[in-house]
Formats: structure tokens, sequence, C-alpha cells
């Protein structure tokens, strides 16, 4: 718990800073700037933008839930919603989004979702999530190139890094799905390390408990594997989290009376961004993810309009996600301790 807090402290130092750079692009701009343009927002656009933003958590979930449905393990879409709240959450507060897996898993076995049907859910759902923002990536540079190329040299360099360390990535826990000795090596050299430098007591009877939980994560792996649908429909829930997150840019783009055209763009410099921000291991990918947005909306708008809009889109995507999930995995976690109270 205290080293969550002190990522927590260290994404918000993290955040200011960021922000503080954005604003100094422009020597005009200033947050009365931002307001008005917020206030001046067509109100319709700006709510289906948030709507989309909530569809980042939601459908994350759905993807989580529909696949522990089909190994006898059946939630509400309102646990999807606290699942991937925890992920979205946690995630953004740890380097490389490491923080959130862990504490979707324990929020899932809170449930009395297995830890074998756990993992497995979580790795199918990290594959699809990778699949689903790589082919994004890919099918923008193909259909976009001309919105690629108007990127700097230094944005195309991570657009390119982000891609490879997605297709990395997504082989890895693909791996890791289809040959399950491969994680057990990792968790037993994991038990030893931690054995050796004298930070764990009883490894052995967490290695016996070990083999019995890879034995469960065997089974249902091969089981999911086998059925092609289960992996189809885990594909669809995570481009739907993908495309919901992509299109907050583009509905605030109309909002602010951009135009059809530039939304596209916007949205394409967004999708782009995403690729690109992976090659860096920030929390929430901080900075990285606000240059290439500012890099690609400096093409589009003046200085002074592309600053406010990258703060506005950066604001919903990323600090209003994270704000949502953070409120929901305290609600959830508070509701959870009551249940179990009683």
């Amino acid at each position: 718990m205290k080293k969550k807090l002190l990522w927590a402290c260290l994404s918000l130092i993290i955040a200011g800073l960021t922000i503080w750079a954005v604003a100094s692009q422009s020597r005009s701009f200033s947050p009365a700037d931002l307001w008005q343009l917020i206030k001046s927002a067509h109100k319709g656009w700006l709510a289906a933008a948030l709507c989309a933003m909530f569809g980042f958590i939601f459908f994350e979930g759905m993807a989580i839930i529909r696949v522990t449905s089909r190994l006898g393990y059946r939630k509400s879409p309102l646990n999807g919603t606290l699942y991937g709240a925890s992920d979205v959450y946690f995630s953004a507060i740890t380097p490389s989004a490491t923080g959130g897996q862990p504490v979707c898993a324990w929020f899932m076995m809170r449930d009395g979702i297995p830890a074998a049907t756990t993992t497995v859910t979580l790795l199918i759902t990290l594959v699809m999530y990778t699949l689903a923002l790589l082919l994004s990536g890919i099918f923008t540079m193909l259909f976009f190139f001309p919105a690629f190329m108007a990127f700097s040299n230094l944005a195309k360099l991570m657009i390119g890094l982000g891609s490879v360390i997605l297709l990395f990535l997504g082989l890895f826990f693909l791996m890791l799905l289809a040959k399950p000795k491969i994680l057990y090596h990792i968790c037993d050299g994991f038990l030893h390390f931690l054995e050796k430098i004298h930070l764990m007591r009883g490894a052995k009877k967490l290695r016996g408990r070990l083999g019995t939980v890879m034995e469960e994560y065997s089974l249902c792996s091969k089981m999911l594997l086998g059925k092609g649908g289960v992996l189809l429909e885990s594909f669809f829930w995570n481009l739907c989290q993908r495309l919901s997150y992509f299109m907050v840019t583009f509905l605030l783009f109309m909002a602010v009376g951009k135009g059809s055209g530039m939304a596209v763009r916007a949205t394409v410099v967004q999708c782009l961004s995403c690729v690109g921000s992976n090659c860096i291991p920030i929390p929430g990918a901080m900075g990285a993810a606000d240059f290439m947005l500012l890099d690609g909306f400096s093409r589009m708008l003046n200085e002074e309009n592309a600053v406010a809009m990258e703060m506005l889109c950066r604001g919903v995507t990323f600090y209003g996600s994270v704000s949502v999930g953070l409120i929901i995995v305290i609600i959830g976690y508070f509701i959870g301790r009551g249940r179990k109270a009683k």
C-alpha cells in the first residue's frame, strides 16, 4: 500500500510538471482560455465525449467478465466496471502500467474467481488489448499516412518504437497463454530470488501452491485457446474500449466547432500518440503522450488552440478516466468490505 501511495504522489508531481510544460508552449495561453473554451462548447457533444470516456472503463470490464463467464464465473457489468476501473487507475500511476492488473486480479479473486481463472482472463485481455491498439495504429498509418508523416521526426520514431514494443508484448503474452510452463518458470524463479535475498519466508509452501494453480491455469488456457469465439469476443470488447478512447477526441473537436474533417484528423493523431507513448515507461505515459498530441495538433491549429485542445483532450481521455476510475475503485472497495463484514 505504501508503494502505491508513493507512486500516486509521484504521478501527481509528473502530472503537474506535464501540464505546466504543455501550457508554457504558448505565451498567450491561460487557464481562463481553456475554461472559456469548455463553457462555449456544445453541451451535447461534450456529454457524448464524457460517455465515451466512461466507455474506456466499461468496455474493459466487459472484456474481462465475458471471458470469466465462459469459464463458469458469471459476473455483472457492475463487477466488470470495477475491474476495468481498478486497471485503468492503477495502470495510470505505475510505470509501464504494471500496477493495474494485480489490483484488478485482487478484486476478481475477492469476488470468488479463482487465481488460475483470473490469471488466464487477464492475460487474454492483455493480448487482445495490445492487438486492438496495434491494429488500430497499423490501420491509421495505412489509410491516413499523410497525418503520420506530418509528425516530427522524434514523434515518428516514437510511433515506430511503440509499434515494435506492442508487437513484442502481444507475442510474449500469447506465449504465456500457449505455454504455461514458461509462466511457471518465471514465477518459480521470482520466488527463488525473493527467498535468496531473504524477503520471503515459506517459499516451499508457496511453490506447492504455485504448482496447483498452474495446473488449473493450464486447463483454463487450453479450454479458452480451443474456442476461437472467446478470443474473438474478447478482441471485440477491447477494440470497443480503444475506439471509445479515440472517439473522445473526435467528439471534443466537434464540441468546440472544429468540424468533422479536423475532428477525424485529430482522432488519427490521438491513435498514433497512444501507439507511440508505449515506448516510454512513465506512469500513464505522462509527458510522452502529451508531447505527441501537442506535436500532432500543432500541425493543424495555431499555437494557442493547439495547447488548449491538447489540454482539453488529454484532460478528458486520461485525467478524466483516471479520476472516475479512482472514485469507482473507492466505492467498490468499501461496498465489498461491507458485504464481507455482513
